[in-house]
């Protein structure tokens, strides 16, 4: 069976919103992992526009096929090959790193993967490194938005363990891990993308 290269059309439609709040978060960072790479898109749009950055991906070794497709494609230099990372299951590569990048993966997993989530890219990241994480979020147990309350209402159809996460909860986490919150941009379609820095 041929495989064909995947596509994420939420992907392709935030790549550059999130692009414009990256950038200069990391214009002084080296290297960055990102955690559930997903299709590969991210990926390569980021490494293509912020050449200075080594992109390392990672997932759950399923979509390793098709970010590797991605990765071949563009055939950038400063991009590396996925890790295997499932937060609870795999042991979290001993990389180098100044920045961890997530997007849209909170909300899909458990919350003990979620706890599993913070405490390994607290062990990961070096003093002053940055955790930035893209996605819906609820504040003070309040949705956004009433399209956000629907996505949440078929997350927890689809899997009753996953849900959009509230940030007091996530800042909680950061905070037992080292992190110290530093921003929250708002973002398009009812999303946000949180940045803590690591003590």
């Amino acid at each position: 069976m041929m495989l064909t290269k995947p596509f994420s059309e939420a992907c392709e439609e935030n790549k550059a919103p999130i692009l414009a709040v990256l950038a200069p978060l990391l214009q002084d960072c080296r290297a960055v992992l990102e955690i559930g790479s997903g299709t590969g898109q991210h990926a390569v749009h980021f490494a293509a526009a912020m050449p200075h950055l080594v992109w390392h991906t990672s997932d759950v070794a399923a979509h390793h096929a098709g970010i590797q497709m991605w990765l071949d494609e563009a055939g950038l230099p400063n991009t590396r090959v996925p890790l295997a990372l499932d937060v609870v299951r795999d042991a979290w590569p001993a990389l180098a790193v100044d920045a961890v990048y997530s997007a849209n993966t909170v909300h899909i997993m458990g919350w003990s993967e979620v706890e599993a989530f913070f405490a390994g890219v607290g062990t990961l990241l070096p003093s002053g490194g940055l955790l930035v994480l893209y996605g819906p979020f609820n504040y003070e147990g309040q949705y956004t938005s009433a399209s956000n309350a629907r996505f949440d209402q078929w997350l927890k159809q689809r899997d009753p363990r996953s849900g959009i996460r509230d940030f007091a909860d996530l800042n909680r986490l950061a905070e037992q891990a080292g992190m110290q919150f530093q921003h929250d941009y708002t973002m398009p379609v009812n999303n946000r993308t949180l940045v803590w820095r690591r003590g």
